[in-house]
């Protein structure tokens, strides 16, 4: 029975997390999270070794959606560093209860300065769709987004960040609320953070009507316009292939993925880019979940985004 839990406050982060353990508990009675994330890592770096590639080129991704912050606390303890998240709300409210944002306290913010401790050193990924309207609350709170799929939404990515950066921010200081403090900007010299938003450009490699992503054919404006924008970092392309039990379904998709990856690093080793630190000779493939990331490793993901392999199948959607 699939049970839906409203996160909107802290008070219902609280109710979420006692039915989510539940519901973990009851999907896995005997297999335990170190068990599952140490048969996924080796499945990886079987994977790995079937393409005749280097075990340390692939970035394991632990998709934590709906999973509660106890257990994600427990997969950083087991080595997690890199974590994945579906929706900008629980993000944040999962990144105060573990005291991993990417944001420092500051003066006139409303947030528990103890929810603000640097450790652990945890980076955020955003998986999910991002809406421009959204961008504001995205900025600060992720490393890396892997769903920018128009020259709309790079172009306002860019314009928070060069606010972030700057340390400053449009609407200034908020008052009242739990994590709606000042938005205080990347701060590189305590984090170790580069003062630049990690992209990947979403592809609909598979054309589906449901799925978001830009064609292949717009890949190449929009990775030659992101190059122009110096708060972003172009890191790579990003597909989602139509879910089915048979993984090597999903291979044409990848396979496509990564010729048109190949075409564009061919094209734009010479484009101007205003990243003078991080040329595109080689962009990066963000693709394959829990169902097809073995077929995607060996297609050439260089990044895996897997949450039910690791976590179990969890019966709490929360919005």
């Amino acid at each position: 029975m699939t049970r839906e839990t409203d996160v909107s406050t802290a008070t219902n982060l609280d109710a979420f997390c006692k039915t989510s353990v539940m519901s973990d508990r009851m999907t896995a009675v005997t297999d335990t999270l170190a068990v599952r994330l140490a048969s996924v890592r080796h499945r990886i770096t079987q994977a790995v070794l079937r393409a005749g590639r280097d075990p340390a080129s692939v970035q394991l991704v632990c998709v934590t959606k709906g999973v509660c912050p106890d257990t994600i606390r427990e997969g950083l303890a087991l080595g997690m560093t890199d974590l994945g998240e579906n929706r900008l709300q629980e993000a944040r409210l999962k990144q105060n209860a573990l005291g991993c944002r990417l944001e420092a306290p500051g003066e006139g913010s409303c947030l528990d300065p103890q929810a603000l401790t640097l450790e652990p050193i945890v980076r955020w990924h955003m998986i999910g769709h991002l809406q421009r309207n959204k961008v504001k609350d995205a900025v600060g709170f992720f490393h890396a987004i892997h769903s920018v799929d128009s020259v709309e939404l790079a172009h306002e990515l860019e314009r928070r960040a060069a606010q972030f950066t700057q340390g400053s921010s449009p609407e200034g200081p908020r008052a009242g609320g739990q994590g709606r403090g000042q938005n205080l900007g990347f701060q590189p010299s305590v984090h170790g953070l580069e003062p630049k938003v990690e992209i990947f450009i979403q592809v609909n490699i598979s054309k589906e009507q449901s799925k978001f992503g830009c064609s292949s054919k717009e890949a190449l404006s929009l990775s030659r316009d992101v190059l122009q924008l110096s708060h972003l970092r172009l890191v790579g392309l990003m597909t989602l292939a139509p879910y089915s039990t048979d993984p090597e379904s999903s291979r044409p998709v990848f396979r496509k993925l990564r010729g048109l990856r190949d075409d564009l690093n061919a094209v734009l080793v010479n484009a101007p880019t205003r990243q003078p630190t991080h040329p595109p000779t080689h962009l990066r493939l963000s693709m394959g979940m829990s169902n097809d990331f073995e077929v995607a490793i060996e297609e050439g993901a260089d990044y895996v985004r897997i949450g039910t392999a690791i976590f179990g199948a969890r019966g709490v959607r929360v919005r």
